[in-house]
């Protein structure tokens, strides 16, 4: 079975459908039964979804490619030009601009519902009718309502969109189940596979938004020599290998990898995939749509482009927040249980991401918008719920002892002028001599491992002062305590990282900047108090109560609190002087940015889900350190074990005094004195600071 025939029990329900819904949107452009104020906003959301429908059926009729580059490029601009940020202003995908035109009671509704249309884009490019037909007989609906005497209430309004999502919604679980685990949803791999990678029309087949980044890097790449391109699959694709091999688990049962990568970047995917299939891999790739039921902005989306606004996006996270309660979470978690039941064997197939990701935008800092959609305090208590259970289901069915990831990252043209030798250092930065580092790295940790307790502070305006807790070895000679990080799953090489324990764990962790997710915050602070966040603070808005609510949300995931569930320290010197040179250290990813100095990540371990199977280091000693007193109670108590997420926080070494082993005996040694290492056999790293 191949993608249209995946498709088409779905295009065949609306096979009827369709053509009338699209003639009602046409009725809607020149009918004058609504209201004027919301007139304009329907005849306007009507029109650009009657545009995707007819671009969806040239597509699938095969008109679509026969338009040259220019006509391609104009049409993708075309599609994206409102919602830039040169004309947010009065775009209807604008909480201020819709609430200013609509009122109160609706401008929130109808900008949540207008940026789940314009979420359909893709799916036009994909020659899926089915989401299109149904997201415009839900305009219909809404339309109807305004064609009466009287405006319809608020509620009436909410319940038609709420009864959308918790029957449609059922669909949209299922698709992304199926999609682990069927390649024959092949529509990015026969665009990397089967296109002319000379020809740049083939960018514009996914229906992202194309900048000069992704047009810029697939220029870049067609012009490398082939070696090369092989030479950056074959470190992203044995890292991915490895890291099945050095955690002892079998690669061999497993038989789709997903990849997740960034447009422009198809030639060196191409090299990747044969190279998977050679391992007995078949590549998927997650079907993560960007409308709100699913998640908008969230960063989950399979194939990446460059965001064409981020204050969009950020404007619409919470879109959900109109329609989400309980019964809707429950009905979700059943669908999504249901469906990996049906799908049990093929996820059991499933061997994990191997990701691709990019750096180097503009950093973003984003503005409060009092008119966007916000969850209620209930509400992110149901949000952390349901990723909560929603992390266990799929654990059941795609076990996390068996799978495992990789992820790499490579620079985009917008980082600069140097974008060439940037690329060139940051493949230079991915293939270090890993056996290198693996020698420096295990001194450290024969020092640490001999700790109680780790001390680190901060120096000059880096006002950290914290103690973490070490978990305590029952027989040194066979265990330890810190992994010895090298380039596998997390690609380039450069840290040993441990779980600490939570009691005992007190003090401050203080950045004067960071970029996390995509956001910048501004002298970020956590107190923590046995191992706990007892007091955050930032400075990145006026009041207090905006940086509360801005880390409450997207730091603390909206979760009280969080554990420290990681504490590492970096050792990757030679990327941190590429930060330097370049200047460009706040466009790290945190991918790079966490070796380029200690990190503490809060939310859960590194061996979330898997803190039973046991970790070796290269020298055989067991990890022991793999749980801490919250994700020990996984067993009895599951729903309070995780929290579904894990940020790490990077201090940079110019911002670092010391780190320092504090011994049973009440000894201590440094591992960091002033800034620089100082165990015997590490110094060659300090040859970049």
């Amino acid at each position: 079975m191949g993608y249209q025939d995946f498709w088409q029990p779905y295009r065949r329900e609306v096979e009827e459908r369709f053509p009338l819904m699209v003639e009602r949107l046409e009725q809607i452009g020149i009918e004058e039964t609504v209201a004027v104020p919301f007139r304009s906003y329907f005849r306007h959301t009507a029109s650009f979804l009657l545009n995707l429908c007819r671009l969806e059926e040239k597509i699938y009729a095969g008109e679509w490619e026969n338009k040259d580059l220019q006509d391609m490029s104009t049409e993708n601009q075309v599609l994206y030009k409102e919602i830039l940020p040169q004309h947010y202003a009065e775009s209807y995908g604008n909480p201020a601009y819709a609430t200013a035109q609509m009122g109160d009671v609706f401008g929130k509704l109808f900008g949540m519902l207008y940026a789940d249309i314009r979420s359909l884009i893709p799916y036009a490019f994909e020659g899926r009718n089915f989401e299109l037909t149904i997201f415009g007989e839900l305009l219909v609906e809404i339309y109807n309502c305004f064609e009466q005497e009287a405006l319809p209430q608020e509620e009436e309004i909410q319940q038609i969109i709420y009864w959308f999502y918790h029957d449609y919604g059922e669909i949209f679980t299922e698709i992304s189940v199926m999609a682990q685990s069927s390649p024959e949803l092949d529509f990015y791999i026969k665009i990397i596979m089967d296109s002319d990678l000379s020809d740049l029309r083939y960018l514009y087949r996914y229906g992202l938004y194309i900048s000069d980044n992704e047009i810029k890097v697939a220029e870049y790449l067609n012009q490398m020599p082939e070696e090369e391109i092989q030479a950056m699959a074959d470190t992203y694709t044995e890292g991915y290998r490895i890291g099945f091999e050095v955690t002892g688990k079998d690669l061999s049962k497993k038989k789709y990898v997903d990849l997740r990568y960034p447009v422009g970047f198809e030639r060196m995917m191409r090299a990747a995939v044969n190279n998977f299939r050679k391992m007995g891999l078949e590549p998927v790739v997650s079907r993560v749509s960007e409308n709100s039921f699913s998640g908008r902005g969230n960063g989950s989306r399979a194939v990446e482009s460059t965001r064409p606004n981020r204050q969009y996006e950020y404007d619409h996270r919470a879109d959900k927040a109109v329609y989400l309660d309980k019964a809707l979470v429950e009905r979700r978690l059943e669908v999504l249980k249901t469906a990996y039941e049906s799908r049990r064997k093929a996820a059991a197939l499933y061997a994990g991401p191997a990701v691709v990701e990019t750096f180097g935008e503009e950093g973003f800092e984003p503005e409060s918008c009092p008119y966007a959609c916000q969850f209620s305090e209930k509400q992110q208590k149901l949000n952390v719920y349901a990723a909560n259970q929603s992390m266990q289901i799929t654990n059941t069915y795609i076990k996390g002892e068996e799978r495992s990831f990789t992820i790499i990252a490579y620079p985009i043209p917008e980082i600069g002028p140097n974008f060439k030798e940037i690329f060139a250092k940051t493949v230079e930065i991915n293939t270090l001599d890993y056996k290198l580092y693996r020698d420096m790295q295990q001194k450290m940790i024969d020092v640490l491992d001999q700790g109680e307790f780790v001390h680190i502070t901060g120096k000059g305006d880096n006002t950290t002062d914290l103690l973490v807790a070490l978990y305590p070895l029952k027989d040194p000679d066979k265990e330890t305590i810190f992994e010895n990080c090298v380039a596998d799953v997390n690609i380039p090489v450069g840290e040993v990282f441990t779980s600490p324990v939570l009691k005992g764990t007190n003090g401050r962790l203080h950045v004067t900047q960071v970029y996390l997710n995509g956001l910048k915050y501004l002298d970020l602070e956590l107190d923590f108090v046995d191992g706990m966040i007892h007091h955050y603070s930032c400075k990145n808005f006026d009041t207090e109560q905006e940086n509360q609510a801005f880390l409450k949300e997207n730091l603390l995931k909206h979760h009280q609190t969080l554990p420290l569930g990681e504490f590492a320290i970096g050792t990757n010197t030679a990327a941190y002087k590429m930060g330097i040179e370049y200047q460009i250290q706040e466009k790290l990813p945190i991918l790079i940015a966490e070796k380029t100095g200690p990190h503490f990540a809060v939310g859960d371990t590194c061996y979330s889900l898997a803190e039973d199977t046991p970790v070796f280091n290269p020298d055989g000693k067991e990890i022991v350190a793999r749980e801490n007193e919250i994700s020990r109670l996984r067993k009895d108590e599951p729903q309070k074990a995780y929290f579904n997420c894990h940020t790490d926080i990077t201090i940079p070494y110019d911002e670092l005094d010391q780190i320092t082993v504090l011994k049973h005996d009440g000894s201590h040694a440094d591992i960091i004195r002033d800034g620089k290492f100082v165990v015997p056999g590490t110094e060659m790293l300090n040859q970049y600071l």
